[in-house]
């Protein structure tokens, strides 16, 4: 196939998964899923797909974002490119299946045991819609004898990848989280859009705001008040009331100060690793200095979501400001949103 070849056919299955008509079928595998894995709540993997689908699968969007890339890099030989993919979030390893695919390269896909309907379900559809897809795509159980290599795992599981792959040109990813910033005069619109951002896919997503930063003044039980919208949502799944149970029954034994609702524990803490329910909170005085202290922690954030820009203190990066998302974006990227910052396809075309 070619690269207009590539894009179109994967346009049509954008245009399939998007279509009214297939939503029984969509619904039965979001059923499925959910059986799988008791994370991937039916409401969540409908969202990731439709995500995907209007985000990612549009024939003219993707000819826009790598029409450039694949015409400074024409490929000579298409190279097997080994996939290690997340299991986190519903689909989240579609972005470096699209990037192989489209770049013309061989797929071979190490499958998570978390996440083993939904992709599946995917590529099998695409291979339906254009019987020569396969040739891209290869479900193995062991990657061997590969010339690239995209992993994605734990901050364990990437010293592993980094020794094993030591040979082979890789991007390895590890443990990220996503913080916000506060200004103080954030509107009830402002903070539920930024409850998207923490309750979406339970928090377990490198895009999941795990931690916000507040100004000295900051009102936190208004802040509570707002989030509580979203309780009757995430209490639905039994896996996340266990750990909510659970978190705040270890907060209140060990005398640990929060605040809490029906569905969110709040609590002040430095880390920006948070347990599931739970959001960690930290106040700041200057907004110079937090933003020092953000860049010094970049290679820890996926994403920083804030209302407005923030300034860099010069240390020789390129731009002025940090890159930031409006409330409510963060769960949802684009295609040039690439995973901790590594253009995907820029490596895989090189």
């Amino acid at each position: 196939m070619t690269f207009e070849e590539r894009c179109a056919v994967m346009g049509r299955l954008g245009d399939w998964l998007l279509s009214p008509e297939n939503q029984s079928e969509l619904e039965m595998l979001y059923r499925r899923t959910f059986a799988d894995n008791g994370w991937f709540s039916s409401d969540q993997s409908a969202y990731a797909i439709h995500q995907i689908a209007s985000c990612f699968l549009k024939e003219k969007a993707l000819l826009e974002w790598a029409s450039a890339d694949i015409k400074h890099y024409p490929q000579a030989v298409q190279q097997k490119v080994g996939l290690i993919l997340a299991g986190n979030i519903p689909a989240v390893g579609f972005h470096d299946l699209l990037c192989c695919f489209i770049s013309g390269h061989k797929a071979l896909i190490k499958y998570s045991d978390k996440d083993k309907v939904l992709i599946p379900f995917l590529i099998k559809k695409l291979i339906e819609l254009r019987s020569d897809s396969a040739e891209y795509l290869e479900p193995v159980e062991r990657l061997q004898q590969v010339d690239k290599v995209i992993a994605t795992g734990s901050d364990n599981s990437s010293r592993y990848f980094e020794h094993y792959f030591a040979n082979v040109p890789h991007i390895i990813r590890a443990n990220r989280n996503s913080v916000a910033v506060l200004h103080g005069d954030e509107t009830a619109e402002d903070l539920a859009a930024l409850g998207e951002d923490i309750f979406r896919y339970y928090g377990l997503g490198c895009r999941s705001v795990s931690k916000i930063y507040v100004p000295l003044d900051f009102k936190l039980e208004y802040f509570m008040e707002q989030m509580d919208k979203f309780s009757p949502l995430q209490l639905l799944n039994s896996k996340y009331q266990n750990n909510f149970d659970y978190n705040r029954s270890v907060y209140l034994l060990n005398g640990t100060k929060h605040w809490c609702n029906d569905s969110l524990i709040l609590m002040e803490d430095k880390s920006m690793l948070s347990r599931i329910a739970t959001l960690h909170f930290e106040y700041y005085d200057s907004k110079v200095k937090l933003v020092e202290e953000l860049q010094e922690i970049m290679p820890k954030i996926q994403c920083i979501v804030s209302r407005y820009p923030l300034k860099k203190i010069h240390t020789g990066q390129d731009g002025d400001f940090l890159t930031t998302f409006m409330p409510g974006e963060s769960q949802l990227p684009k295609l040039n949103d690439y995973a901790d910052g590594v253009d995907t396809l820029l490596f895989l075309l090189q």
